[in-house]
C-alpha cells in the first residue's frame, strides 16, 4: 500500500517539474496502465512472483499519477486568459467567491466571473475566476466599499494574463496564481453592487467563506480598534493572517513560533476531542449504544467537527492533514480495522496530494508531514506520548507520570526541532536559536489559553465574546512582549542560505540517525555524528569561489518597472539601486533580500543610489535594516531621508561624480556621470534622472554599463567624455549596456549609442507598464543596429558572467527560460 501511494506521488510530482504538459500524456499513460496490469496477470498465472507483481502495480499507480496531475494542470491552463484580452477595458459580471483582503482605502479579492463584455460584445470564452485589486486612483484617493464574499458586483477593469517577476528564491506569482486556479489578475476601474447576497443554499463551500467573513468582521468588532494583536487572534481562529503586522511576523519567525500563528494540527485536534467528548457523553444515553456503538458515532462526530473546523479556517495543509488523519481513524473504526500510525500519515498524504497537487511548493505541507512523521518514527518507544493515555501509564505513581510527560515533551520539541532543520533552512533560509525555548512557553500558552479563548469568543454571543477575546488579547500581547525580547538577542538568528541538495541528503541521512527510538544514553556516539551531517546544511554556497580574479558576475533582478543590480567580484559585492516602492510593498522586502537571503548573502561592501526616484530607491530602508552595508555612493539631494537613515547606521556616504574609480580583485569600476563637481546638494539644479549616477564596470573582456535613468541632455555629456583614449580602454571589449532610463523615448541617443556600439542590451521594466516603457522608437533603434534586446518581462532574472581574456564569456541566463515550468508564460507570450 505505502509503495503504490508513494509511485503515485512520484508520477504525479514528476509532471510539475517538467515546462509543458506532454502533448500525448493521455496515450502513454493509458498504454502504461494497460501494459502493468496485463503483465501483473501474466505474473499471477505464470510466476506467481510478490516482487515483479509489486513492481508492476507501482509503475501503473505512477502512470495514474501522472495522468491525475496532467489533468489538473490542463484544466488550469485552459482556463487561462487569451492575449486578445489584455490590456483592455473590459465589463465583468459576478460574485465574490472568498474571504477578501480588504482595508478602507483597497481591496484584493477573488473574482467568479458570469459574464464579460468588450464594449457590448460578450466574450463567450473567459476564465471562470480571476484575482482583481481595487484601488482609487492615485490623484482620485477614495474609501473603496466593503468586499464580501456572496456579493454581486458589475465590474469596469483592466486585466492581463497571470504575470509576475521572475527571480530565483522569490515568491513566484505565476506558480500561486496556477495553484489558485485565476486565469487572470487585474483592476478594478470602478464597481457598481447589483446584490449584496447571492448564495444559494447548496453553495457550502461560498457560505462558509461568507461565514469566515462574518467571523472575522466580529473579531474586529468585539476587540478595540488600536488591538494589536487583532490579526493573530483572527489567524488562531479562521487562519486569515492578512491583518497581522510584517513586524510582527518578523518577531515570530525569529522566535521560531510562526508554525502557531495559524491554524496548526494540534487546534484541529482539540476541536476534533472536543466534539468527540460531546458527542459520547450525548450517545451514552439511554439505549443509543445499543443502535450504533459509542465510539463509532465519537468519531464520526470527530471527523465531522474537524471537517467544519478545517473548512472555517481556509482548508490550509495542516488542517487538511489533520482532518485527513481523524478520517482514516474513524474509517478504520466503522470498518473494524486497526491502522498503524504511519498507514494514516500515508493515507492522510495521498489525500492532501489528490484534492491539491501543487501542496508541495507551499512551506506548511512540508513543514507539517515532516514534524508528524519525525514523531512517529522517533517516539515508536514512548510510554505514554506526551501523557496519552496508552494503559502503562497507570501503573506508575502521578509524579512520575508528570515527569515522564515533561521529558517526552522535551524530547518531541528537540525531534520536531532537529527534523526540520533542513526544511526550515530551504524555504526560510534561517533557524532560530531561541526556538526550543520560545515554543516551550509559547505552545502551551496559545494552545491552551489564547487559541480556545480566541474561538470560544468568536463562536459565542457577543456579550460573552468579549469577555472571552479580551483575555485571549491580552495573554498574547504579554507574549509578544517576552518574544520580541527574546527575537532581540543578537545571537536569536543563524542565518544561512539555500542549502544544496547534497547537503538535504546527507542531512536526511544524519536526521534518521540521531533521533532513532531508543535510549538516549544509548549510541549517543553515532547521534553525535547524526548532528555532524546535519552542520552541513550550514555550509554556504561557493558562488564566488568560481571567479577568479579579474572576472565578476552580475545579476540583473526582475523587479518590475525599476532598477536592481548586483554586481559580485572574487571577494567583493556592489548593489546598483534596490527597485520601487508601491505603498507599503517594496522591492528591497519582495524580491532583493529574499534573493541575497537565498544566496547567503548578508554583507554588501557598497550600495550605489543612481538618483532620488522611488523606483531605484525604493526597497534601499527595508535592506539597511536587514543587510550590513560598507559605504554608499550615489546622486542625491541632501534632504534625501536616506542620507539621515546613513549617517544614523554610520555608514560612510559619498557623492557620485564623473572621473571617481576603484578596483575591486582585477575588476575596475568608472563613474561616467553627473559632473565632477557634483555634491548632495539641498536643491538639485537638474531633475532627478539627468544626475543619475553611471557607473561601467570592466576587467580584461568585457565592459558592463548601468546608466539609471539618465536621459538625452546627461546622455551628451557621457559622449563628449569619451575621449579618444577613453574609447579605446573600450577597444575588442565585449560591450554590455543597460537602456538608460528603462527604454523611454527621451534616452538612448543614436549618438551615445554610436559612440559606444554595445555588443548587447538590456532594459528593467515592468511587463505592459504604463509608460509605454521601452518605447518602440528606442526598441527599433537597438534592432536597427543589430544590438540583441534583452527585456527582464521576457527574461526574468539575468545572470551574466564575465571571465578574464582567456576564457571564453558564458551567455547569459535567464530565469524564465532556465526555470520554466508548466505554469509559466513562455518568453514569447511575455513579449507581445
Amino acid at each position: 500500500m505505502r509503495t503504490n501511494i508513494a509511485a503515485f506521488i512520484a508520477g504525479g510530482s514528476l509532471l510539475l517539474f517538467l515546462p509543458t504538459v506532454p502533448e500525448y500524456w493521455r496515450w502513454i499513460c493509458a498504454a502504461v496502465v494497460i501494459v502493468s496490469l496485463l503483465g501483473a496477470r501474466v505474473n499471477y498465472v505464470l510466476l506467481q512472483s510478490r516482487h515483479v507483481s509489486g513492481a508492476l502495480l507501482a509503475a501503473c499507480c505512477c502512470s495514474l499519477g501522472f495522468a491525475w496531475n496532467a489533468h489538473y494542470a490542463q484544466d488550469r491552463l485552459s482556463n487561462v486568459l487569451s492575449i486578445e484580452h489584455e490590456g483592455k477595458d473590459l465589463v465583468l459580471e459576478g460574485r465574490v467567491n472568498a474571504l477578501p483582503q480588504s482595508s478602507p482605502s483597497s481591496a484584493k479579492f477573488s473574482f467568479k466571473v458570469d459574464q464579460a463584455f468588450l464594449g457590448r460584445e460578450r466574450i463567450e470564452s473567459f476564465p471562470p475566476q480571476i484575482y482583481l485589486s481595487w484601488q482609487p486612483a492615485w490623484r482620485n484617493p477614495q474609501v473603496v466599499p466593503e468586499v464580501i464574499p456572496g456579493q454581486r458586483w458589475e465590474f469596469k477593469v483592466k486585466i492581463k494574463r497571470p504575470y509576475g517577476s521572475l527571480n530565483p528564491h522569490t515568491f513566484d506569482f505565476e506558480r500561486w496564481s496556477f495553484h489558485q486556479d485565476f486565469g487572470a489578475s487585474g483592476s478594478v476601474r470602478s464597481g457598481k453592487l447589483i446584490l449584496e447576497k447571492d448564495i444559494a443554499f447548496t453553495e457550502f463551500a461560498l457560505a462558509m467563506e461568507y461565514q469566515r467573513w462574518k467571523l472575522r468582521q466580529k473579531i474586529k468588532r468585539l476587540l478595540p480598534r488600536d488591538a494589536r494583536y487583532g490579526g493573530v487572534i483572527a489567524a488562531l481562529v479562521m487562519g486569515d493572517q492578512n491583518a497581522i503586522d510584517q513586524e510582527d511576523w518578523r518577531v515570530f519567525n525569529a522566535t521560531g513560533i510562526g508554525h502557531l500563528i495559524s491554524i496548526s494540527g494540534l487546534h484541529v485536534t482539540m476541536l476534533a476531542g472536543f466534539g468527540v467528548m460531546l458527542a459520547t457523553l450525548l450517545w451514552r444515553r439511554n439505549t443509543l449504544p445499543l443502535l450504533v456503538p459509542v465510539g463509532k458515532v465519537a468519531a464520526a462526530v470527530g471527523f465531522l467537527t474537524a471537517f467544519v473546523y478545517a473548512w472555517l479556517a481556509g482548508f490550509q495543509i495542516p488542517a487538511q492533514r489533520t482532518m485527513y488523519m481523524v478520517g482514516v481513524v474513524a474509517f478504520a473504526l466503522w470498518s473494524g480495522r486497526n491502522p498503524r500510525s504511519f498507514d494514516i500519515w500515508w493515507w492522510a498524504l495521498f489525500f492532501v496530494l489528490v484534492i491539491d497537487p501543487m501542496a508541495p511548493y507551499t512551506p506548511g505541507f512540508w513543514l507539517s508531514f515532516g514534524a508528524v512523521a519525525a514523531i512517529l518514527y522517533a517516539m515508536q518507544d514512548s510510554d505514554g506520548l506526551l501523557g496519552l493515555p496508552t494503559g502503562r501509564e497507570l501503573e506508575i505513581h502521578w509524579k512520575d507520570r508528570v515527569i515522564q510527560s515533561l521529558r517526552e515533551a522535551c524530547r518531541v520539541q528537540a525531534v520536531v526541532t532537529i527534523a526540520l532543520l533542513p526544511l526550515t533552512l530551504y524555504w526560510f533560509y534561517q533557524v532560530s536559536i531561541v526556538s526550543p525555548l520560545a515554543n516551550a512557553i509559547a505552545i502551551p500558552i496559545v494552545s491552551y489559553i489564547v487559541t480556545p479563548l480566541a474561538i470560544a469568543g468568536a463562536l459565542l454571543p457577543d456579550f460573552i465574546g468579549r469577555l472571552l477575546l479580551m483575555p485571549a488579547h491580552a495573554t498574547m500581547d504579554y507574549l509578544a512582549i517576552m518574544l520580541a525580547w527574546m527575537a532581540n538577542w543578537k545571537w536569536s538568528i543563524a542565518w544561512s542560505s539555500q542549502p544544496s541538495w547534497w547537503a538535504i541528503a546527507l542531512s536526511t541521512i544524519g536526521i534518521v540517525i540521531a533521533i532513532r527510538t531508543g535510549s538516549m544514553q544509548e549510541a549517543w556516539a553515532s547521534r553525535v555524528m547524526g548532528l555532524v551531517l546535519c552542520a552541513t546544511l550550514f555550509i554556504q554556497p561557493l558562488t564566488n569561489s568560481y571567479l577568479k580574479k579579474g572576472e565578476f558576475r552580475a545579476t540583473v533582478l526582475d523587479v518590475g518597472q525599476g532598477t536592481a543590480v548586483l554586481i559580485e567580484t572574487k571577494t567583493k559585492r556592489l548593489l546598483y539601486d534596490t527597485g520601487p516602492i508601491q505603498g507599503k510593498d517594496n522591492a528591497g522586502q519582495r524580491i532583493i533580500l529574499p534573493y541575497l537571503r537565498g544566496k547567503g548573502i548578508n554583507q554588501i561592501d557598497r550600495m550605489v543610489i543612481s538618483h532620488s526616484d522611488s523606483d531605484h530607491i525604493g526597497g534601499a530602508a527595508t535592506l539597511l535594516k536587514e543587510i550590513g552595508f560598507d559605504s554608499m555612493m550615489g546622486s542625491l539631494p541632501s534632504t534625501n531621508p536616506l542620507l539621515t537613515n546613513l549617517e544614523e547606521r554610520k555608514i560612510p556616504a559619498i557623492p557620485c561624480r564623473f572621473g571617481q574609480q576603484w578596483s575591486w580583485d582585477g575588476v575596475d569600476f568608472h563613474i561616467w556621470h553627473p559632473h565632477e563637481h557634483s555634491i548632495f546638494e539641498d536643491q538639485q539644479p537638474r531633475k532627478p534622472n539627468e544626475v543619475s549616477c553611471v557607473l561601467e564596470v570592466r576587467n580584461q573582456s568585457t565592459s558592463f554599463w548601468l546608466t539609471g535613468d539618465v536621459e538625452k541632455r546627461g546622455e551628451a555629456e557621457i559622449t563628449e567624455r569619451l575621449t579618444q583614449t577613453a574609447l579605446n580602454h573600450l577597444k575588442d571589449k565585449n560591450l554590455i549596456f543597460m537602456a538608460p532610463h528603462h527604454g523611454s523615448k527621451t534616452s538612448s541617443s543614436q549618438e551615445l549609442l554610436t559612440a559606444l556600439s554595445p555588443n548587447q542590451a538590456f532594459a528593467q521594466n515592468g511587463y505592459r507598464n504604463r509608460y509605454g516603457h521601452p518605447h518602440p522608437t528606442v526598441t527599433a533603434r537597438y534592432q536597427g543596429m543589430n544590438i540583441p534586446f534583452y527585456q527582464t518581462p521576457t527574461t526574468g532574472a539575468q545572470v551574466w558572467s564575465f571571465y578574464n581574456a582567456n576564457k571564453l564569456n558564458e551567455d547569459p541566463l535567464f530565469q524564465r527560460r532556465h526555470s520554466q515550468r508548466l505554469w509559466h508564460r513562455l518568453p514569447i507570450d511575455v513579449g507581445k
